[in-house]
């Protein structure tokens, strides 16, 4: 079995089983590869290897996969990274809630003026918070903020119990204390956070975004908080990366990282488990994990 890869870490590589050949970028590339794990955001370099390397199954390590959709040849097998990042992600998504309720942005800006400025705080405890995407991320998302004894509104694309719907948003955006956007992006989620969407929203709740920047209409966002109605956390924009002069800098009320949600020191640990048991279904000719259907 061939894989071709970037360069990365070598424990990314270290659980593969005996036999596996890995091929990298930055050497001479074989004329076939059964799995292609392609760099992220280097679309150019993808397009290439895609156009000259007769490849069976594309493995991506992100969770995302619309950047890398219009590029596949027919016939190639997709599977995403799903289950990568879960910890990191939800992780961050804790720590932008946290943040934002607790307004660290502002006590950070009187530490900086030497300002002593005390007030009552509002508690994450009892708060409703709208999962909207409720995939592996979702879930851990879910699994910890319930221990700060918050209330999830799961909705996911299919109804199962328990789970909501995105025809169940009207009543739920009212009711929500904060809207986590845990969504991949495709022509049915581009935009979804547009004027309606965000006017729906109760007023003074907390928007999230640790999907993809184009789940949201910038513009619209921008109304919003500069109006005061909501505040936010953003990990990821449109455009992206944001140019130095865009007014989302200046926003009030925004938190904002630069999409590093799902960068973790852990990244090699959990990528080195995950292609170990892919390749190893590969092998032993078994279904192979997050096949993508319909752009999911």
């Amino acid at each position: 079995m061939r894989i071709l890869a970037p360069r990365l870490r070598d424990e990314v590589f270290a659980l593969l089983p005996e036999g596996v050949e890995v091929h990298f970028l930055d050497g001479p590339w074989p004329e076939g590869a059964d799995l292609f794990l392609p760099p992220f955001g280097e679309e150019d370099l993808v397009r290439r290897v895609l156009g000259e390397v007769e490849v069976r199954v594309v493995q991506t390590l992100s969770a995302g996969v619309d950047w890398i959709l219009p590029l596949l040849p027919p016939g190639v097998v997709l599977c995403d990274g799903s289950g990568i990042h879960d910890a990191p992600v939800a992780e961050w998504v804790v720590m932008a809630l946290l943040a934002l309720l607790k307004d660290l942005p502002g006590f950070l800006t009187a530490q900086q003026e030497a300002r002593w400025a005390p007030r009552r705080l509002p508690d994450l405890e009892g708060r409703s918070v709208l999962l909207l995407g409720y995939g592996a991320i979702g879930r851990a998302v879910a699994e910890r903020l319930r221990a700060f004894g918050a209330e999830i509104l799961p909705v996911a694309r299919h109804p199962r119990p328990g789970v909501y719907t995105r025809e169940d948003l009207p009543h739920l955006l009212p009711r929500a204390d904060a809207v986590v956007l845990l969504l991949p992006l495709t022509p049915e989620t581009r935009g979804l956070v547009d004027r309606a969407f965000l006017r729906a929203m109760k007023e003074g709740a907390l928007l999230v975004n640790a999907g993809r920047g184009a789940l949201v209409d910038t513009a619209a966002l921008l109304e919003a908080l500069q109006a005061g109605r909501i505040r936010a956390a953003l990990d990821v924009t449109d455009p992206e990366p944001l140019p130095r002069d865009h007014p989302l800098w200046r926003a009030p009320g925004l938190l904002l990282t630069p999409h590093v949600a799902g960068l973790s020191e852990g990244f090699p640990r959990r990528a080195a488990r995950f292609l170990a048991e892919q390749v190893g279904r590969y092998l032993r000719g078994e279904p192979l994990l997050n096949v993508v259907r319909e752009g999911y």
